[in-house]
């Protein structure tokens, strides 16, 4: 494991302040560092649960249409091992992986990122609620399907 490896940024120069923590500038609480991914701790002000971790690809992207997919692959494949190590460390029953991408679904960093939130039996962390009330003209999953055609 290579704990100096650069970031990559694929687009134009951004001010992105994951890939400031990853290039060493800034202060975090590391879990992980990998040649393609890292794993740390998010600010106290946003955790979930005690342990949530954020996993983030080295290589910049906006969000998870942007990725390229060697960059989805750590990424997934260091959450795994995250939430494998929430169950063995910190004895949680479960996890829970988020990501938004794009602000409408509520990114607040535009820089691809997942959350690891340990959860345990009574836990109150859940699923999201509430239910789009965006009407889209057709058949939502023949449309999609279309794409793919």
């Amino acid at each position: 494991m290579d704990r100096g490896a650069p970031r990559v940024h694929r687009g134009p120069p951004v001010s992105c302040v994951f890939c400031d923590l990853i290039s060493g500038e800034g202060r975090t609480t590391w879990v992980e560092q990998e040649e393609e991914a890292v794993a740390f701790r998010p600010l106290p002000s946003s955790e979930l649960a005690p342990g949530h971790t954020l996993v983030v690809p080295r290589e910049h992207s906006a969000g998870l249409l942007d990725a390229s997919p060697a960059a989805l692959a750590a990424t997934m494949s260091l959450a795994q091992r995250v939430g494998r190590a929430m169950r063995a460390a910190l004895g949680a029953t479960g996890v829970a992986v988020l990501q938004a991408s794009g602000a409408s679904a509520g990114q607040s960093v535009p820089h691809l990122h997942l959350h690891v939130v340990p959860s345990w039996d009574g836990d109150e962390v859940q699923w999201p609620a509430h239910r789009s009330t965006h009407v889209v003209d057709g058949e939502p999953w023949a449309l999609l399907a279309e794409m793919f055609e």
